[in-house]
């Protein structure tokens, strides 16, 4: 008896709902010309990575932050239109804003 049985046998009256297809790049994000500026700061002694130049939606730049860090796993904020994620990654975010579409251009070091 495999699981889908044990649900049936204890949910009779459940009808099973079409699987939702979970994206995980966020959707309908506005793709650029102008490239997306990848800068490193440090701040009080600790690295930081800086994403600016972004010209679309606030809603979109936010989504593509959390995308970011989640990816990452790190911390970071996103203020003044600027995504600052801590620590030097600026290679990994690079490769992966590439991947979504984005034009990228590295700044410093």
């Amino acid at each position: 008896m495999d699981l889908q049985d044990q649900l049936k046998n204890l949910f009779p009256d459940h009808a099973p709902s079409e699987p939702v297809e979970n994206d995980s790049e966020p959707s309908g994000i506005w793709m650029q010309d102008d490239p997306i500026i990848c800068k490193y700061e440090k701040r009080k002694g600790k690295p930081i990575t800086i994403l600016e130049g972004y010209t679309g939606a606030h809603d979109d730049f936010k989504a593509l932050a959390k995308d970011i860090k989640t990816k990452l796993s790190v911390g970071g904020s996103f203020k003044d239109d600027k995504i600052i994620i801590q620590g030097d990654y600026r290679d990994k975010i690079m490769k992966m804003l590439q991947e979504k579409g984005f034009k990228v251009k590295r700044v410093g070091g």
